[in-house]
């Protein structure tokens, strides 16, 4: 390693005595080093994380090969369909009661339009519009699926033009409140979005908000066939954007779905990658073993709409031509080449009156035995004041319409209590499921160290790794008689982390590595940064998971990387971790997965993974989540799992809230069982 020359020293010396007192604070130095970190990376370089997703989307998207004979179909669409419900964590229950009720309706000319709510999992209502012709029928029934309308079914741009026009040509319509949308938000008649952390929570208790929607529309197709007016045997789905996501997905689970027309919706999860899509159009690990016409192979009879002056480029038609191209093929092997189709309209994104007329020729053709799927003129209708359509009066929803937030933590809670409850811990076969849930099985290997030029008193390092990612690093020798490192992070990156930390370290004679992690500091996706208007991390987060992947477990790899040849190379005796937020969490993981940490000290950083409140749910970025991780246990379980000592300063809540002494106390009885338990050493101090 390069060393200081005398001048050198002598100059920072110099320097220190002028400035004062200045150099006290968080951006000054008390030590030998100037008041700011240097980069590591050079200036204006191109945007690595991006470049390196986009390309093994790529790759992915290239080798999800449909089987071309119709008995490998039959096999592959079996086991599609139910690693996909596994994946989503879908909740499939016939037999539950539907419990409708209804608390109003409005009668036009030809239908009556009912405000309803029904069970779709016990205790969990969901608020719904029905529309039902006038007559007994049976007619067909449609379910009508919506997306990002924070009104919901009520909102008179899409959703309720679609009901009117369904009921008047002779369809039963239901159109739900999607889950933590329209009526089923956390402030009724608040009309919040239901995505991002909020909608991610979902994943910490083995659910995502893919599969609560699924779900959801299931029973409602259960209500449909429930229906005297409806014929069972002729249902469709239908829905836009979102919606049209959740038509696809609802029509790849169901087989009762004789046909779908997903609008807008349909491009390839290549095209996920990196862009701008909601949590609620993720499926986990879904790239890792199938592309987007995987899925429509899964339906009976698709037809796709696009428009090309949509405004994403998920949804471009050219992305929806790529994925019809390859599911065509599958639908020709099987012999039904017609039930597949598409239409573009020169139409900006949203669910228009063309696209409404060819759904109705799709629906007629498969639903009705009509025609040969070319659109229908629609009847003229009247849109209804929004009020008319809603379920409960503002701020007197029933209290089995349980929002979001409420789910979290009620379902949070249970598999807390139920964790503590439980017997002794095997430690092992914890330390290998977190390792799964972490998605960290695989150990990419350091393929190249590259020391560049020494900068302001920092050896600057660069690790290039296995899996084609550069970690930049800051390190500074230890001074003392021991070879003893800390590794400082921060999910805000290098530059939010304290000079008083660093000197105080600095002080005890220790070495120093400053590391930033993937995402943040200088390893910022600046492209995918244009789409993370809905929190930190948003779209590298899903990125991630799509891939097989977390956020997360890439901090553990990192910083595992780090400690590997801080160990290996510079032959450290210790190795402790210092890191806050987020980055605090992936330093616990790391040193309960692998026994190389010596101490870890967690600053700001939540004590449990229990949902606590709403307010301020995106104080964390959206790299925290992790799939199941709740129902494996909780942060004091991987504490306890480090047998070594572990330091939190300053913990917080999953919402970024403070502790009280009252809870400080419930955590150290809590920590200590746990460790008790696992038969572990080390103890767990809260400061």
């Amino acid at each position: 390693m390069k060393k200081y020359n005398i001048l050198f020293l002598c100059g920072l010396v110099l320097l220190f005595f002028s400035c004062g007192d200045k150099n006290s604070g968080k951006n000054g130095s008390q030590g030998n080093f100037p008041d700011s970190l240097p980069s590591v990376l050079a200036e204006n370089h191109s945007d690595l994380i991006y470049g390196s997703m986009r390309y093994e989307a790529a790759i992915r998207f290239a080798q999800h090969v449909l089987p071309h004979r119709p008995e490998d179909l039959i096999k592959y669409k079996q086991e599609l369909r139910k690693t996909i419900i596994e994946k989503a964590g879908i909740l499939i229950d016939h037999d539950l009661p539907l419990n409708m009720d209804e608390t109003g309706s409005v009668q036009l000319k030809g239908y009556t339009v009912k405000n309803i709510i029904f069970q779709t999992r016990p205790g969990v209502y969901a608020t719904a519009n029905l529309y039902i012709p006038d007559g007994q029928g049976p007619f067909p029934g449609v379910i009508n699926l919506l997306g990002h309308w924070r009104k919901g079914k009520i909102d008179s741009t899409g959703p309720q033009a679609v009901g009117h026009t369904l009921a008047s040509s002779g369809y039963v319509c239901l159109t739900v409140d999607p889950w933590g949308s329209g009526e089923r938000t956390t402030t009724h008649g608040d009309f919040e979005y239901h995505g991002a952390n909020l909608g991610a929570s979902l994943m910490n208790i083995g659910e995502s908000l893919l599969g609560v929607q699924v779900s959801d529309n299931m029973r409602g197709i259960d209500l449909l066939c429930s229906l005297p007016q409806v014929d069972k045997e002729r249902i469709g789905a239908t829905g836009a954007s979102g919606g049209g996501n959740q038509t696809m997905w609802l029509s790849a689970v169901d087989e009762r779905v004789k046909a779908s027309v997903p609008v807008v919706s349909v491009g390839s999860f290549e095209s996920y990658i990196m862009r701008s899509n909601c949590i609620c159009e993720l499926l986990v690990d879904g790239l890792t073993f199938t592309e987007e016409s995987g899925i429509l192979v899964l339906a009976n009879a698709p037809l796709l709409i696009n428009h090309s002056e949509d405004d994403s480029p998920t949804f471009f038609p050219s992305e929806m031509l790529r994925t019809y191209s390859n599911a065509k093929k599958a639908f020709v092997a099987q012999g039904v080449a017609n039930n597949i189709s598409f239409r573009i309209f020169d139409l900006p994104h949203g669910y228009k009156k063309e696209d409404r007329e060819a759904m109705l020729g799709w629906f007629n053709m498969h639903l009705k035995n009509e025609g040969a799927g070319e659109p229908v003129k629609e009847q003229a209708f009247t849109q209804l004041p929004e009020e008319k359509l809603m379920v409960f009066a503002v701020g007197q929803r029933d209290k089995n319409v349980v929002s979001t937030d409420q789910y979290c933590k009620k379902r949070g809670t249970e598999l807390k209590e139920r964790f503590m409850n439980s017997g002794t811990i095997n430690a092992e076969k914890k330390k290998s499921d977190l390792r799964k849930i972490l998605r960290t099985d695989t150990q990419p290997e350091n393929v190249k160290v590259n020391e560049l030029p020494s900068l302001s008193g920092w050896e600057l390092l660069t690790i290039e790794t296995s899996g084609k990612t550069i970690i930049p690093l800051l390190l500074s020798e230890p001074s003392g008689k021991e070879s003893v490192y800390t590794v400082l992070c921060s999910s805000a990156g290098k530059d939010s982390i304290p000079f008083s930390l660093i000197d105080e370290y600095r002080k005890k004679g220790e070495g120093i590595v400053i590391v930033d992690l993937k995402g943040v500091g200088e390893q910022t996706s600046t492209e995918s940064k244009q789409y993370d208007y809905n929190g930190r991390l948003h779209t590298l987060s899903r990125a991630e998971l799509w891939l097989g992947r977390t956020i997360m477990g890439e901090w553990v790899r990192e910083l595992g990387l780090v400690t590997r040849y801080l160990t290996s190379e510079l032959k450290a005796s210790k190795v402790n971790i210092d890191g806050t937020g987020e980055a605090g969490l992936a330093a616990l993981f790391l040193a309960a997965t692998d026994g190389k940490i010596n101490n870890v000290t967690l600053r700001q950083a939540p004590a449990s993974y229990v949902f606590d409140i709403r307010e301020n749910v995106s104080f964390f970025s959206m790299g925290i989540h992790l799939p199941g991780f709740l129902l494996w246990g909780d942060v004091s379980l991987a504490a306890a799992l480090t047998g070594k000592n572990v330091v939190f300063i300053n913990p917080l809540t999953m919402s970024g809230g403070s502790l009280t002494e009252e809870n400080i106390r419930a955590l150290n009885d809590e920590y200590a069982r746990v460790r008790q338990r696992t038969g572990m050493e080390g103890r767990t101090e809260f400061k």
